[in-house]
């Protein structure tokens, strides 16, 4: 038996996915007027940077971005093209690949992270009281320890 949402639980629903939609779209927006770049690349070159040597396995790249190899393996090529990410072979494993955050992407990330880090403050952290933000967090924890057990929460 279906267990439909009550009138609470629809209006939750409709302002999460408002929200969330909006929040993105709106950085989205803003990372490609000031930096030329789409979040999803912007997110590619922060992951890479705070990885040992600013390099990822291409599989770990994606499992941390959250998006399918193939997307992935297109964003990177486009990186490829800037001059921002190289990709080298894997030493340990002959089928992977590395992807490796250039000295040049890094300039570019450097260059384009104060606007974005305003954007997120401007636009998810400012609306909120302190207390909101902590609940804000704690749900989003509790979502994501329901949604992907495996993963770490910080």
């Amino acid at each position: 038996m279906t267990r439909w949402l009550d009138p609470d639980e629809q209006r939750t629903w409709r302002a999460f996915l408002t929200a969330s939609r909006a929040l993105m779209a709106t950085l989205d927006r803003e990372l490609q007027r000031d930096a030329g770049m789409p979040h999803a690349y912007y997110e590619i070159l922060v992951r890479l940077s705070e990885a040992p040597d600013r390099q990822l396995r291409m599989s770990d790249l994606a499992d941390a971005t959250g998006g399918s190899r193939s997307q992935l393996s297109h964003a990177v090529a486009r990186l490829v093209e800037s001059g921002w990410v190289r990709r080298e072979e894997c030493p340990t494993d002959r089928r992977g690949q590395v992807a490796v955050l250039t000295e040049y992407g890094f300039e570019v990330l450097s260059a384009a992270a104060p606007g974005h880090v305003d954007g997120v403050r401007r636009h998810l952290f400012d609306p909120l009281s302190p207390a909101q933000v902590d609940q804000l967090r704690r749900i989003s924890e509790a979502l994501v320890a329901h949604l992907e057990p495996d993963r770490p929460t910080s």
